[in-house]
């Protein structure tokens, strides 16, 4: 068990390591060389140029006004400095609202630790239980810390009525200060959407497992079908091809003009060499040729390949999937179709908000509708068997946590572990930064295993990736480290006490890994948060891409790597941090500083990301906010459904009734912001929507929407090409009848292919 001198060695190293990322951070930003790698989102907005482009040659990598290694921390104030509509115009809604998040943890944390502090850890210091406990479970072992855990308080004492109180507290808090922020973000998405600029999301629906018809395309099958049942909406569609092999070649090929751009620098800087390179993998080995004139012609044959591919998928009405993307003459009519049920038949013609173009995740429009299902029962359990496995490197993590349980399992360690200063390393920092290597994994995985499962939106693939990396964390991080560190610890205890002694050992155990978690949140948010800052990988990779690849400023922009707020992994962490201040708000209340010094660091950190370097890739207006509400709203459960637990191990039977009523209550809040607020994050009212389609026809009653919309949704690959996609024409009626290509069938009218509307052959329906 880590003791206070265990955790202050933590401290000290994590604090340090902090310390010096930022200094380097401070150091390195102010380097005119460096100046992309820290400021990428200026140069993107075209404001920013680089900040040494005369003098001495010196002066162009390096910075020599001593002055502004002076001022090295005024990147803090003016991290802050920003007001919020200004960041929203700046960096987006979405941005805006992520770093509210960190507030929202200040908010909680901040009034709880108070009064635990106040109130809860003078009751548990003073309990006197630990000398008894030590006696009567003599292979249980107990630092410093857990004076300050309930664990020091007496079963059956009346201070357990403390901690009820402060959970009722706690909760009531905790609850309030969410209902606030969930209306504050709803208003803030609503002004939002209400004073957006037009984007073409905004008139476009996406329509999936459109069904065949033997005598029309795809395309025209689609045509129809919206140009019936949404007469004088409709304005045009763009149908889906499955161009995956295409894209692949565009990405080969791009690499292959990558390799090519590297040699001829290479070559330019020495003429009298010519640079060779092997055919074989990754040039590593092969016959050596003539590195230039091989990527020219592998270029050259690939781009006759990849115009050929394009031409096939074009003409191939095979390639063509039952997806498309109509858009519409109002956002009213994209609202209208987009929320509500097309036909009879609740599996056909489903249709749904389309991504922003930045959004769309090409590759899976290509999956047939009905295998997504499948697919998702498949990655069901694929994640089950992930976690599972996971728990393998988790109890390692817990026996490095336990000095104890190293000296039993590996014996012959006993020597070095006993030393003080190997003992405080391997109890203060060694699980932290070890079940931290573990994760960097994870989320890859988990991102994969989303896009097997078919989201066809890159923020339909992160949210779910995050989805399943908070169930991870949930299961492995939290709850995996307390029952694998409890068996560890417990074991000999197990198998001596009858059945009913185990819940009273186990709950006399759970707030003994505080410890543990606090050398993670110092590890993770303390040392973690700081080496985001500096961003050495993003810096590392400039410079080679830097020398290697850039000829030109175009270059050296596309060589920069803003990145973005990775939700996938940050916004699981984050709410692993809520789960632990809630949980051990009541139990273990000395953990709550050193969280709330993580959000208090990582608000400061990541709003500085977010003005000066993160690119988002999209813009969902902060469509994820139900999410984290509801995942907040889990860990409070949990954090009482725990209380509950360890009280019944107190012989504290009779509060059994008076916690039950908590989680029901604030299931029941749950529901009710649910039903208050959920909508406005996954609805567009119909009201402002006919408001912004009016005032833009008064604003601009000449706007061409159809050339606005044009290639807003074609595939990436075919712009710019050689051969291009037909566009839908467009044709205005004025009546529900609309030509087809159908024969006479019941339900459609008669009549001449030619001539006004009322004269062409008809279908009233579909």
């Amino acid at each position: 068990m880590a003791t206070l001198s265990d955790i202050t060695v933590s401290a000290s190293i994590n604090s340090l390591s902090a310390f010096l990322f930022l200094v380097a951070f401070a150091i390195l930003r102010l380097q005119p060389m460096n100046d992309r790698v820290y400021f990428p989102k200026w140069y993107l907005k075209g404001i920013r140029e680089n900040p040494s482009t005369s003098g001495s040659l010196v002066k162009h990598y390096v910075n020599l006004d001593v002055r502004m290694y002076l001022r090295f921390l005024n990147w803090i104030p003016a991290a802050l400095r920003m007001p919020q509509l200004e960041l929203i115009e700046h960096a987006g809604l979405d941005s805006a609202v992520y770093i509210r998040i960190y507030l929202l943890g200040l908010k909680i944390f901040v009034p709880i630790a108070l009064l635990a502090f106040g109130v809860l850890l003078p009751v548990n210091y003073t309990g006197g239980n630990f000398s008894i406990m030590s006696l009567k479970m003599k292979d249980i072992t107990f630092g410093e810390i857990d004076k300050f855990s309930i664990s020091n308080v007496p079963p059956a004492s009346k201070r357990l009525a403390a901690h009820i109180i402060m959970a009722y507290v706690f909760t009531f808090w905790t609850c309030y200060i969410l209902y606030k922020e969930y209306k504050i973000v709803t208003d803030m998405r609503l002004n939002f959407l209400a004073s957006q600029k037009r984007r073409p999301d905004q008139f476009t629906v996406i329509v999936r497992n459109v069904p065949s018809d033997a005598d029309e395309s795809v395309s025209e099958h689609v045509e129809h079908f919206f140009r019936v049942n949404h007469p004088g909406q409709y304005l045009t569609h763009k149908v889906v091809y499955n161009a995956n092999k295409l894209a692949k070649m565009v990405d080969k090929k791009k690499d292959l003009h990558n390799r090519l751009i590297y040699y001829t620098n290479k070559y330019e800087r020495r003429p009298n060499k010519r640079p060779t390179t092997k055919t074989g993998f990754w040039g590593l080995w092969g016959k050596k040729i003539d590195a230039i004139n091989y990527y020219t012609e592998e270029i050259d044959k690939l781009g006759k390949e990849e115009v050929a591919e394009r031409e096939r998928v074009i003409g191939d009405p095979e390639a063509v999937v039952p997806a498309a993307f109509v858009s519409f003459r109002s956002r009213w009519g994209a609202a209208v179709c987009a929320q509500t049920q097309q036909t009879r038949n609740p599996t056909r013609w489903l249709t749904d908000w389309a991504p922003e173009p930045r959004d769309v995740y090409w590759n899976n429009l290509a999956i047939p509708f009905v295998e997504l299902n499948v697919r998702k029962l498949v990655m069901a359990v694929a994640l089950f068997g992930l976690i599972f496995s996971f728990m393998i490197p988790i109890t390692i993590v817990q026996t490095l946590a336990n000095i104890e349980s190293i000296e039993k399992v590996l014996p012959f360690l006993k020597p070095i572990v006993e030393k003080r200063s190997a003992k405080s390393f391997i109890q203060g920092f060694l699980p932290g930064i070890v079940l931290k290597i573990f994760l960097l994994v994870l989320p890859m995985i988990l991102m994969e295993m989303s896009k097997i499962e078919g989201y066809v939106a890159v923020s339909d693939l992160e949210a779910k990736s995050a989805a399943k990396f908070y169930f991870f964390l949930l299961v492995n991080v939290f709850l995996g480290s307390i029952v694998t560190g409890t068996a560890l610890q417990q074991l000999k205890e197990f198998l001596n006490k009858s059945a009913s002694e185990i819940p009273k050992t186990v709950g006399v155990s759970v707030p003994m890994k505080a410890t543990f978690f606090i050398t993670y949140i110092m590890v993770d948010g303390w040392a973690g948060i700081a080496a985001e800052v500096l961003r050495l990988f993003p810096l590392i990779m400039y410079h080679l891409k830097n020398i290697f690849l850039v000829k030109t400023d175009k270059d050296r922009d596309e060589a920069m790597d803003p990145g973005s707020l990775l939700w996938p992994i940050t916004e699981p962490r984050l709410q692993l941090y809520f789960l632990l201040g809630l949980v051990y708000s009541t139990v273990t209340p000395i953990l709550l500083p050193f969280i709330i010094i993580f959000f208090a660091f990582a608000y400061l950190i990541f709003r500085h990301q977010i003005i000066n370097v993160y690119h988002q890739k999209y813009e969902s207006a902060a469509s994820f906010w139900p999410d984290v509400n509801r995942r907040i709203i889990i860990g409070l459960i949990i954090s009482q459904l725990s209380l509950l637990g360890l009280l019944s191990t107190k012989q504290a039977a009779n509060s059994t009734p008076v916690l039950l009523v908590l989680p029901v209550l604030t299931f029941a809040f749950h529901k009710f912001c649910k039903n208050r607020f959920e909508s406005a994050f996954r609805k567009f009212p119909l009201q402002d929507a006919m408001i912004k389609d009016t005032l833009e026809r008064a604003t601009e009653p000449q706007l061409n929407l159809k050339e606005y919309l044009k290639d807003a949704y074609t595939h990436p690959v075919f712009k710019g090409g050689e051969v291009e996609l037909m566009d839908i024409d467009e044709q205005v009626d004025e009546c529900h009848v609309v030509a087809t290509k159908r024969s006479s069938r019941k339900g459609s009218q008669a009549g001449t292919s030619d001539g006004c509307p009322e004269d062409r052959t008809g279908i009233y329906a579909v």
